[in-house]
C-alpha cells in the first residue's frame, strides 16, 4: 500500500472510480482509491442501470446529456461491453399537474439539446404495449435515454484507472481522517495511514460519516430500494422502452428475455439494511393492475435491495468544503449517481485542478441547505 498520496478518493462505486480514472487521465499521480468491500458493492451494483437526460433541473439534464455521451463511447474508449441499449425513457403521465410539469421539463431539455417530446397515450402504448392507458393523459419520451450495466462502466474506469497508474484497495475501509488545523493531513485505514492533503468523498449512502470526520455536514441518508426480475415474457419487444408510471413510480424495462421491475415504498425508513421483504408486493401489484395489468401474470425469478443515497431536496452534493483544505465530495445523488457518473467524474477533476467546470455546480454545494436555498428535482423515481 502506498503510504503516500496526492489524492485519496473514498468509494469505489462508479463515482470514485469515474473520478480515479478522470484524475490519472488529467496526469494527476499517486491517487489512491479506497473501497471497503469490492468495486461497486454498494448501491452501484444494485442500481436499474437507467441512463437518461430527462430531468427538471438543468443542471441535471446537462449532467445527463454529458454522460449519455460518454456512455455511448465507453466501449470504443474502454474496451468495455457496458450492454447500453439506447431503447429511450417512458414516463407515463395520469394528472394535468404532471402533464405540466413535464411540458415545462421538456421545453427545458430541448432548449439545452435533449430530443425529449410529449407524446399521447396511444403512441405510448406502441412503444410500450405492456401497458394500459386508462387514465393516462399523455407521456414524455426521449429515444437517447436506456439503460446498461452498472458493474461493468466501474471495472472499465477502475482498469483503465489502474493502467495510468491509480492504486485501488479493496477491503479496506477508511477509519478516521487526521488534520492538521484545518488542513487534512492523513486518511487512516483498516490497511494502515496514507499521508495526503486531499480527499474526495464519493462515499455515497456512507458518505455522511466521511464527512463527520472532518467536521463536514453531508445531509445524505441511506434508503432501501428494491427490484424485482421476471422471468422470460413472450414477444417482449426488442426496443422496450424504460417505462415509468410517474403517478406511483412503478417502472420497468428488459432484463435478458424478462423485466427488471422496480418501485419506490413510501413506507420505507431511512437505514443500512438491504436485505429483501415482501411487505412492497401488494402496492406494487396494485400498481401494475392499474398502469401494467399484464405484469400481473409473470412470475419474480428473483429481485435485490439496494440503498438509495437521499438528500432532503433528492438533488446531488457536489463540491468543495470550505471550512477544512482540501474536502471534496461527490455524494446524494437521490437515485442518479449511476446515470451521472461520467460526467461528475470530469466536473470534480476539474475542482480539484482549478479548471472551471463544463458546468457551473455551485448550486450544488453542501452549504445550501444551511443557506436555504434547496435545487429540488421534480423527476425523480
Amino acid at each position: 500500500m502506498n503510504t503516500h498520496a496526492s489524492v485519496v478518493v473514498i468509494g469505489g462505486g462508479v463515482m470514485g472510480t469515474s473520478i480515479a480514472h478522470h484524475l490519472a487521465a488529467a496526469g494527476v499521480r499517486d491517487v489512491v482509491l479506497v473501497e471497503r468491500d469490492e468495486l461497486a458493492a454498494g448501491s452501484t451494483s444494485k442500481a436499474a442501470g437507467g441512463v437518461r437526460a430527462q430531468f427538471s433541473d438543468t443542471l441535471n439534464i446537462q449532467l445527463g446529456a454529458r454522460s449519455l455521451e460518454a456512455f455511448g463511447r465507453f466501449g470504443e474508449e474502454f474496451g468495455q461491453d457496458i450492454g447500453l441499449h439506447r431503447v429511450g425513457y417512458l414516463f407515463l403521465l395520469s394528472t394535468p399537474e404532471e402533464v405540466a410539469a413535464f411540458e415545462a421539463g421538456v421545453a427545458l431539455q430541448n432548449s439545452l439539446g435533449v430530443p425529449s417530446r410529449m407524446i399521447t397515450p396511444a403512441e405510448a402504448r406502441r412503444l410500450s404495449p405492456l401497458i394500459s392507458t386508462d387514465g393516462l393523459l399523455a407521456a414524455a419520451y426521449s429515444p437517447d435515454d436506456g439503460h446498461c450495466t452498472p458493474e461493468a462502466v466501474v471495472h472499465g474506469y477502475a482498469a483503465a484507472a489502474r493502467g495510468r497508474g491509480v492504486q485501488i484497495l479493496r477491503h479496506t475501509a477508511v477509519t478516521g481522517i487526521e488534520l492538521r488545523g484545518d488542513t487534512i493531513t492523513a486518511v487512516v485505514t483498516t490497511l494502515g495511514r496514507i499521508a495526503t492533503n486531499t480527499v474526495i468523498c464519493a462515499a455515497g449512502a456512507w458518505s455522511r460519516a466521511i464527512g463527520a470526520m472532518v467536521g463536514v455536514d453531508l445531509p445524505v441518508q441511506p434508503l432501501r430500494r428494491q427490484i424485482a426480475v421476471t422471468e422470460a415474457v413472450p414477444g417482449l419487444p426488442a426496443g422496450l422502452p424504460m417505462t415509468i408510471d410517474f403517478t406511483s413510480s412503478l417502472y420497468f424495462h428488459a432484463e435478458g428475455p424478462g423485466l427488471l421491475v422496480g418501485m419506490s415504498d413510501p413506507d420505507e425508513r431511512p437505514g443500512f439494511a438491504t436485505d429483501t421483504h415482501d411487505r412492497w408486493i401488494p402496492r406494487l401489484a396494485a400498481a401494475m393492475q392499474r398502469r401494467a395489468p399484464a405484469l400481473l401474470d409473470t412470475r419474480r425469478t428473483g429481485g435485490w435491495a439496494g440503498l438509495y443515497e437521499v438528500t432532503p431536496d433528492h438533488n446531488a452534493l457536489i463540491g468543495e468544503a470550505t471550512s477544512v483544505s482540501r474536502f471534496l465530495y461527490a455524494t446524494g445523488f437521490s437515485g442518479h449517481g449511476f446515470l451521472q457518473g461520467p460526467a461528475v467524474g470530469e466536473v470534480v477533476r476539474d475542482l480539484y485542478l482549478g479548471r472551471v467546470p463544463f458546468v457551473d455546480v455551485s448550486p450544488l454545494s453542501a452549504g445550501r441547505f444551511a443557506a436555504d436555498a434547496p435545487r429540488p428535482e421534480v423527476n425523480c423515481v
